[in-house]
């Protein structure tokens, strides 16, 4: 790290957790940042300030004056501008030493798998079932920590998907794929339901948080547990999760087939 750099992450440094080893690492890795919407606003801005050196962000949307309300990585003057050129611009004027790597098309899993295998950590920001279980069957497949958060109404959720530990669930042992589901797919979104705007970025940071810790190894991490959060009452509350020995991405009988 540069003499800038060392002022930049001070307080970082001063933390005995982390020291210059911790930010040293932060600096050196890469994470994939897939979404730019409510969740991936906050995630990619605390993570570009943290001073993880590559971020990967994938958004095929463009910015609309109603994300706004929430989105607060985009701005009025980059309204009906790609998201994740958006982000790249943003993330630029608080941090150039970042390298962003903004990838505007919609990525199909193949595609999906070649950034997945280039990150060290994942962060699934989307906000529908398809990607979701795409992320997830990659992320079991190249044993890639995949850092999960969802946010709806006034209710919000995260956790840690890390199959580098033999004892993870994935998201596929909570949530089963299935045509019902599927179908509900566009129905979950925020567009739909509306979202509290505060409660994106709790979500946002938390998954920051957490990316942050798996980074450096620092802490625990979510893995096994989900974490909910209630925001009209703000009252949280934590859920255990195992893995699901039948699951038919992670389950014993499917590893041992492939």
């Amino acid at each position: 790290m540069n003499d800038n750099q060392l002022l930049r992450y001070s307080r970082h440094m001063l933390l005995p957790q982390i020291g210059y080893e911790g930010q040293e690492k932060l600096v050196n890795s890469h994470a994939l940042i897939v979404g730019a919407g409510g969740l991936g606003s906050p995630a990619a801005l605390y993570l570009a300030a943290s001073g993880v050196g590559t971020l990967t962000i994938c958004d095929f949307d463009a910015v609309d004056l109603s994300n706004l309300q929430r989105q607060i990585i985009h701005n009025m003057a980059r309204v009906g501008m790609n998201k994740a050129q958006s982000a790249k611009q943003a993330i630029a004027e608080i941090n150039p030493d970042i390298s962003v790597h903004a990838i505007e098309e919609k990525a199909d899993e193949a595609s999906l798998a070649a950034l997945v295998e280039k990150a060290d950590v994942v962060l699934d920001c989307s906000d529908n079932f398809a990607t979701r279980y795409s992320l997830n069957r990659l992320c079991v497949a190249l044993k890639k920590p995949l850092v999960s958060g969802a946010a709806i109404g006034f209710e919000g959720q995260i956790t840690v998907y890390d199959m580098r530990n033999s004892n993870s669930p994935c998201y596929h042992c909570l949530f089963p794929d299935s045509s019902e589901i599927s179908g509900e797919d566009n129905a979950m979104r925020c567009a739909s339901h509306g979202v509290f705007a505060p409660l994106v970025g709790i979500v946002g940071t938390t998954q920051a948080a957490e990316a942050l810790k798996l980074l450096m190894d620092i802490g625990e991490s979510l893995q096994g547990r989900l974490l909910l959060l209630d925001a009209l009452n703000m009252e949280w509350r934590t859920i255990k999760l195992n893995p699901d020995p039948a699951c038919r991405v992670c389950g014993e009988g499917h590893l041992a087939a492939q």
